[in-house]
């Protein structure tokens, strides 16, 4: 036997009646707050900084694969050498 119960409500009524917190105004204070930290963040650094910050990761990155992506080439070719 199979029984179905469609409910038709709001999350609002969902969470009444289940007896959960509204935790909206709580998220609503804390995206404010991050975003009042990224904006003081982003006036607080000029555009060279934030290059300069984000880009040497990014770029020592791609050294670092492409470092891999040739030793794995040498090796593949060092092998198919030998046979």
């Amino acid at each position: 036997m199979k029984i179905t119960v469609d409910i038709d409500c709001t999350p609002d009524e969902a969470r009444h009646f289940l007896g959960l917190p509204d935790v909206k105004p709580m998220q609503d204070a804390m995206m404010q707050e991050i975003q009042e930290r990224m904006r003081a963040n982003l006036q607080a650094m000029d555009p060279e900084t934030m290059l300069k910050t984000w880009l040497p990761a990014g770029i020592q990155g791609m050294e670092q694969m492409q470092k891999m992506f040739w030793s794995q080439m040498a090796s593949a070719l060092g092998q198919e050498g030998r046979k």
